[in-house]
């Protein structure tokens, strides 16, 4: 494979460190966005060095044709991609060469005519009301120091009582707390306020109170056990354990407490709207997926209860 530093010239570097700086300064996208896209870029334009047979430069971009990208697009698809990354790739893609083109540097309609690949519609797997208590419960059984356990209880409270993403709970700081409502930083930077319930409360509170570290104000809440700032996967592995302690599926992630808070608020008759501000989602769209969840689990109780069914 061609080496990008020698795939590419000087002018195209530049134009690139530029759209990943606006990339981050301005839209604020996720560091895994960042670095997914700007390895999505690189890929592609290792492959056009190879296809066009030299480096790229604006030129080679100019003279884009949708054939090429289709070429790029099969090769990554015989490479095993799947239809979201190979999604994500082609947005990746879009964005510099929008980019590009906002710049006056140069347009191309080569990327108009290649069809985002269709996505397979996969329902959020979501643990039933007892399921999603008991793993939170359960947490103090499967660790002997009870701060560690009163923390792992915090954290997979937060991802179902206040439906947050496993990295929106390990970077709250104790001034994220100073309400009866939850500040919570999200994807892209996006702050939303999400109520504090009382039982996420006193599981917050008995963890700050056995804490052997202290913490303050502006600092991340959750910690190791060397008093370095929590790691997603101890909470990952954590609820792994959880999951073979209480037989439930290998879909009981910290994740699908999020989609468990989703869901059983809407089945409670939560207003669609409203949840989406909980969540976080910039679209309404990502939220009404939880419809077919909660109409899924209605038609399976009626064909199991129902004489005819």
């Amino acid at each position: 494979m061609v080496d990008s530093a020698f795939a590419t010239d000087d002018v195209i570097r530049a134009r690139i460190h530029a759209w990943q700086r606006e990339l981050g300064a301005v839209r604020r996208l996720a560091d895994n966005t960042l670095e997914a896209y700007g390895r999505d870029l690189d890929q592609f334009l290792q492959f056009l060095a190879g296809h066009t047979g030299g480096p790229v430069s604006l030129k080679t971009l100019k003279d884009l044709r949708g054939a090429d990208v289709r070429a790029f697009m099969a090769q990554r698809r015989s490479e095993s991609l799947g239809s979201r990354s190979l999604a994500r790739v082609l947005s990746a893609l879009k964005s510099f060469f929008r980019f590009l083109e906002r710049e006056g540097v140069m347009a191309t309609e080569a990327l108009n005519v290649i069809r985002t690949p269709k996505l397979p519609r996969s329902l959020p797997k979501a643990l039933t009301v007892i399921e999603a208590r008991d793993t939170i419960s359960t947490t103090k059984e499967m660790e002997d120091r009870p701060w560690v356990a009163a923390r792992d209880m915090a954290v997979l409270s937060l991802c179902y009582g206040a439906g947050l993403r496993i990295a929106e709970a390990l970077s709250l700081t104790r001034a994220d707390l100073e309400s009866a409502v939850l500040r919570v930083t999200g994807k892209g930077g996006k702050t939303r306020m999400v109520p504090l319930i009382a039982p996420v409360r006193r599981a917050i509170d008995l963890y700050l109170e056995l804490c052997p570290f202290k913490s303050w104000p502006e600092e991340p809440l959750f910690r190791g056990v060397r008093g370095g700032v929590l790691s997603p996967r101890l909470i990952q592995l954590r609820v792994a354990q959880l999951r073979g302690a209480l037989g439930l599926p290998p879909s009981a992630t910290p994740h699908a407490l999020r989609h468990s808070f989703a869901t059983h608020l809407l089945g409670k008759g939560g207003d669609l709207r409203a949840i989406q501000e909980l969540l976080g989602h910039a679209s309404l769209s990502s939220t009404q997926i939880y419809t077919a969840v909660d109409t899924d689990r209605l038609l399976d109780s009626y064909r199991k209860a129902h004489p005819r069914g």
